[in-house]
């Protein structure tokens, strides 16, 4: 039998159940957002300095800033969101090496394709896309446990956004030393104009592509050439060439609204000489909205992807 106690006695506090703790602290989900933040400030303070200075020195690490931070700043993203049961290592390994690997391979093929026309952009873009998926297929070779929709999008948008920073890279090195001395100028406007769009583009189309090759895996792990991934290789295919056609289709679409010469060489050309006030702005609303356009076709793709498969909606 318990008695109560005595008048002035402090009481006993019941212990309320505890909650788990949670499996991923708050903190590490906006590490991508952080790591984007801080990049960006730190991106703008190199670009300030070196300026100021003309410091050649501080041009690698604008360079390295400038291509990385977007691309680096998803992989994490997607990682913390959608892939901690790929592991680090993967997404990693995919991101470095399979860029690298994408980068090496089509650089053999590109580099054949001088001349600007749709054909050309259709060659280039078929040949980028092949060398991403066979870099993906060759550090997931060993790897039969990893199937699945959710896997391919992430490590093939992985792959996509290392082969993206590291075209980044090239492109604002060689837009620095192809000039009489050190053109910040021209780095600069490189790192801008590819530091979203291309790195978006590059990422998206290897994500759908990664993703439903992976997805059509066997579960001993052999890779499956069937009609699905062929359509997703030719569609990416066709989404990345008007992406990069773009600019050419603005122009010629510019110069048959307007009426002033035939658009067919200016395509090749990429670019209309002495542009009225009125083609430029033409010119611009067209660009930007055909990419706008893709990129939009683009991500529907994708999320038309995720909303059939269950194991996106149910990510660890």
């Amino acid at each position: 039998m318990t008695h109560p106690p005595p008048p002035g006695a402090p009481r006993a506090r019941i212990p309320h159940p505890q909650q788990p703790p949670p499996s991923h602290p708050r903190v590490r989900t906006e590490l991508w957002r952080r790591f984007l933040w801080s990049g960006l400030a730190l991106w703008t303070l190199a670009a300030a300095v070196t300026y100021g200075t003309g410091n050649a020195a501080l041009l690698p690490a604008l360079i390295l800033l400038g291509s990385f931070l977007v691309p680096v700043a998803f992989v994490l993203w997607a990682y913390q969101r959608h892939g901690r049961d790929l592991g680090v290592n993967v997404i990693l390994g995919c991101f470095l090496t399979g860029g690298t690997l994408g980068v090496l391979g089509a650089s053999l093929t590109v580099d054949r394709l001088l001349h600007p026309s749709l054909r050309t952009f259709a060659g280039v873009s078929l040949a980028e896309e092949a060398m991403k998926l066979g870099a993906l297929v060759f550090l997931l070779r060993r790897r039969t446990r990893i199937r699945g929709l959710r896997a391919g999008l992430v490590l093939g948008a992985s792959v996509g956004f290392g082969f993206a920073a590291m075209e980044g890279a090239g492109y604002a090195f060689q837009a620095t030393v192809a000039t009489r001395g050190v053109e910040l100028g021209a780095l600069l406007e490189t790192e801008i104009l590819r530091g979203l769009p291309a790195s978006l583009g590059h990422g998206l189309w290897t994500a759908i592509a990664g993703g439903v090759l992976v997805a059509c895996r066997h579960p001993d792990g052999r890779f499956r050439l069937t009609g699905a991934v062929a359509g997703a290789c030719l569609g990416v295919t066709l989404l990345h060439t008007l992406w990069d056609s773009t600019h050419g289709v603005a122009v010629w679409l510019v110069v048959r609204l307007t009426g002033t010469g035939p658009g067919r060489p200016l395509f090749a050309e990429g670019y209309i000489p002495h542009p009225t006030e009125e083609q430029q702005h033409l010119f611009t609303v067209l660009s930007l909205g055909g990419l706008a356009l893709v990129a939009l076709l683009g991500v529907a793709w994708a999320r038309s992807l995720t909303r059939r498969d269950p194991s996106w909606r149910s990510t660890p």
